[in-house]
């Protein structure tokens, strides 16, 4: 419980807790007397970050944080006993809940191998006055830190935003109307931040972090890996989504679309349960935030600020003993005897639905789906059952009355129209049942139907099969000898995060009421032989793949991502949910002005290499020409005798020669250097023997194809090599028509001496050997003939071509075309993994850079004049 609320997004989203230090590797004592929440301070400098200091070597440790506990709590009555796997308070029992994902995970991962700490909400509401009792008996008794948000905060933030706003847009619903799940409503996004927050205080207090693994849970915590990345730079955090990630289209209406992503992108590993749901949110990293993933030996990874953020693709499974354990229950078998009774037993088939009533399960399209079973299959009347069993919705509002009411007329509809005496042909079931009673319906049912219009994942079919399968016991109910193979059918929804994994089941579109219908009719009369063979596919992958594997196998990936965080050094930077760690190697540090300009002072022979695009001139701009100041800057450094400037760029040596006509003294070297001219007076040169340009006649058809199947891409036509841009192209279609462009390129021209490389935007052509290595061992050589062995290296660019350059300078610094005491500066444009030993941030810092040294030598040059 917090004793003030935050009205200020950006007050609440950019503070901080004061720095928490190592803690012991035992857990404390929960600290839950009502405070204030203390404002972060925005200083990134200020968060935890660095440090590298070891632990006492013990079982590994994970913090499981999701909206709710894996607890039940019941008020006490005067005469409760307390007895089982329970605890009390005097006011409260509680008692693990076993339908709990968080701890159904625990069994799946074994005692022995990790200890597990729970951090979320309980379900029901704690009165401040116990809340440091109820704290301290579900730390010690279940190992739980529960998060107390007052009933109001709680509300806005579950029934508001993520119910009203965001599960509804995640489910591809767009508020087009009011009516249409909730409009965008800031207030409720304030509360949001604020719970997320309010989780983030409670994990500080029991984490260890340079230690424990922290994995979060669905779409309630989104925003929590900033605030703990904001904390400790380098915790080891995992994040699953459970339901679906909309495409795109649908979610970058939502306002605060770059606050997700980049909250997102301060986890480690992320989870979805279906390649679609991960490719949809690459898609929204690469189109919003400008960032392209890429495949490493399997694993789909991004690269954001130096940090490795890995992508995982695994569906959940289910808790096979925790069913296994239900199947065998006296009671089970008991229902399935009186099940049997009840429709077996008077020749009826059972068809069986399991779904929350809420508005994205489709209950209403079965159920029209089998009103149009009976009208087109007469023989099935009085023959054929569908049991609807109707969980309560999660969500409360307008739309969850909507679906109650149509199910309630359409089930009302069919019974009147197709039913007879002791016939109904829908039975609806929508009050709560008891997981073995649940469990009797799957074992008896001859096919299940999940046909929600759109579901994370659903592990109803999972459920089915396993129930299907049975056992002895069950087998002796049903009539069924041991050796008798089993079966079962199931119908599924396309749109369902499952449907991927039950490759045997009859997919469907749950919209095409008539292909259910058929669906339906195919599963009833399907031969025993195929439904055993399906059964038997999906029981080997449902066993295998279950909660434990799960479990494991996200573990495995999230502690083989976070290997390199003691390698790396981290800081903060940006401000409120802007907030990212720049993660890169300790060697590598930002360039000061100050290191740079007293070096230029000590020196007195140096050379310095410049990348046009992306270094001197921003990528994005239009008109690429230098600007007035560049071109004074270049000049300035020029008219020292002493230096040798060269701009190295892969544009064409008539663009550049136009371009730096007033820079008469600076060397230029076009096309990635193959031509390259030392001063504005001597003529050009190639840095290779001359090429054939006949492979020309076999690219630029090729090229212009691409072209013109891919709107907003150019060619580029050099004297020596070709380049498809495609910058202003939609950057999904474009990367991937660049990739196709690459290989159909490598085809063709595999017996032509060139070579084929893609680059930001662009796959170029161009003779083999070119590169801009070549210019660096170029400049360097010459100057050693003249007896100018320079004591001052600067190099910088901003793409892979400039690391060819990186390499020669830092290969050089041990050679004889440089001082041994020469001061070597290889900068890039931007923080990321790269040859160079420097970077500076931007294209405007290294305008400031250059300007600085212009302004040096032009005081050297007066003072010796």
């Amino acid at each position: 419980m917090v004793s003030r609320s935050y009205s200020n997004l950006l007050e609440l989203a950019s503070g901080e807790s004061p720095s928490f230090g190592r803690m012991s590797r035992r857990i404390p004592r929960i600290m839950t007397v009502p405070g204030i929440i203390s404002d972060i301070d925005d200083d990134p400098s200020e968060s935890v970050c660095s440090d590298r200091s070891s632990s006492s070597v013990q079982k590994d440790r994970i913090i499981l944080v999701a909206n709710e506990l894996p607890i039940r709590a019941e008020r006490k009555s005067d005469n409760s006993n307390n007895g089982g796997s329970s605890s009390s308070s005097k006011g409260w029992i509680f008692s693990w809940d076993e339908n709990s994902l968080l701890l159904q995970m625990k069994d799946g991962l074994g005692d022995d191998d990790i200890e597990v700490i729970y951090v979320g909400c309980l379900k029901e509401e704690i009165h401040l006055n116990e809340q440091d009792e109820v704290s301290q008996i579900l730390l010690e008794t279940f190992k739980c830190v529960p998060t107390f948000l007052p009933p109001d905060l709680y509300s806005r933030y579950y029934h508001g935003f993520c119910k009203q706003q965001l599960w509804p847009l995640f489910h591809y619903m767009l508020p087009l109307s009011p009516d249409l799940g909730g409009r965008f409503n800031r207030s409720l996004w304030q509360a949001y931040v604020s719970v997320n927050k309010i989780f983030a205080d409670r994990i500080m207090e029991v984490i260890n972090p340079e230690d424990d693994f922290v994995w979060v849970h669905d779409y309630h915590l989104m925003v929590l890996p900033t605030f703990l990345r904001k904390r400790f730079n380098r915790v080891k955090l995992g994040f699953f989504l459970h339901s679906p990630f909309p495409s795109s289209e649908i979610y970058k209406t939502l306002p605060i679309r770059e606050e997700l992503l980049r909250a997102f992108l301060n986890s480690d590993l992320i989870g979805f349960h279906t390649f679609d749901y991960a490719r949809h949110f690459l898609s929204c990293c690469s189109r919003m935030l400008g960032l392209a993933y890429e495949s490493k030996r399997g694993y789909i990874c991004l690269e954001y600020y130096g940090r490795t953020v890995s992508i995982k693709i695994l569906p959940v499974g289910i808790h096979m003993g925790q069913l296994q354990s239900v199947l065998s229950l006296p009671e089970t078998e008991a229902k399935v005897a009186e099940l049997l009774k009840q429709y077996c037993d008077q020749g009826r088939t059972m068809l069986l639905g399991v779904d929350d009533m809420d508005i994205f399960k489709g209950i209403s399209l079965k159920l029209l789906a089998m009103e149009q079973l009976l009208l087109q299959h007469p023989e099935c009347q009085g023959k054929v059952v569908l049991v609807q069993i109707a969980n309560p919705a999660r969500g409360r509002g307008k739309d969850v009355k909507e679906v109650q009411e149509e199910t309630y007329s359409t089930v009302k509809r069919i019974n009147e129209t197709f039913g007879k005496p002791g016939y109904d042909p829908v039975v609806l079931i929508d009050e709560p049942l008891k997981f073995y009673e649940r469990i009797a319906y799957y074992v008896v049912a001859e096919c299940c139907l999940v046909t929600a219009v759109r579901d994370g994942m659903n592990l109803i079919p999972y459920e089915y099969i396993i129930s299907r399968q049975g056992n002895e016991r069950l087998d002796k109910v049903l009539g069924l000898e041991p050796s008798t193979p089993k079966k079962s059918m199931l119908v599924v929804s396309e749109f369902i995060g499952c449907s991927p994994s039950l490759s045997g089941a009859i997919r469907v579109n749950p919209w095409n009421i008539d292909a259910v219908a058929d669906a339906m009719d195919c599963a009833l009369a399907m031969a025993e032989a195929e439904k055993q063979l399906r059964h038997e596919k999906h029981y080997r992958y449902v066993c295998t793949h279950h909660v434990g594997y799960w479990a494991h196998s996200f573990l495995q990936d999230l502690e083989r991502t976070c290997r390199e965080h003691v390698r790396r050094r981290c800081w903060g930077i940006g401000f409120g949910l802007s907030f990212r760690v720049v993660a890169l190697d300790p060697n590598f540090r930002k360039l000061s002005m100050e290191h740079i300009v007293s070096a230029y002072k000590r020196t007195t022979t140096r050379a310095i290499l410049l990348d046009y695009d992306g270094t001197l001139m921003p990528q994005g701009s239009i008109d690429k020409s230098p600007s007035p100041k560049a071109i004074d800057i270049l000049n300035s450094l020029c008219r020292d005798k002493n230096n040798m400037v060269f701009i190295v760029s892969a544009k064409s040596r008539k663009t550049l020669t136009e371009w730096f006509s007033p820079c008469d003294k600076m060397g230029i070297a076009a096309e990635h250097g193959y031509f390259l001219r030392l001063k504005g007076d001597m003529k050009w040169e190639t840095c290779v023997p001359a090429v054939d340009c006949t492979w020309k006649q076999i690219a630029e058809p090729v090229m212009k194809q691409y072209m013109e199947t891919t709107d907003g891409s150019y060619i580029e036509d050099k004297e020596t090599a070709l380049v498809w841009c495609y910058e202003d192209a939609d950057p999904d279609f474009g990367s991937c028509q660049a990739k196709e462009l690459l290989d159909h390129l490598e085809s063709v021209l595999a017996n032509e001496p060139v070579t084929v490389k893609s680059g930001q935007n662009v796959v170029e052509v161009k003779p083999q050997g070119v590169s801009k290595g070549l210019v660096a061992k170029r400049l360097l050589s010459t100057m050693q003939e003249r007896g100018m062995l320079p004591d001052f290296v600067l190099c910088i660019g901003d793409d892979r071509s400039d690391e060819d350059m990186f390499e020669v300078i830092s290969s050089s610094i041990a050679g004889p075309s440089i001082d041994p005491r020469a001061e070597v500066f290889a900068c890039t444009v931007g923080k990321k993994p790269s040859k160079a030993k420097y970077y500076l941030d931007d294209t405007a810092d290294i305008l400031r850079l250059m300007q600085g040294l212009a302004s040096v030598c032009d005081q050297m040059l007066s003072v010796l004049a």
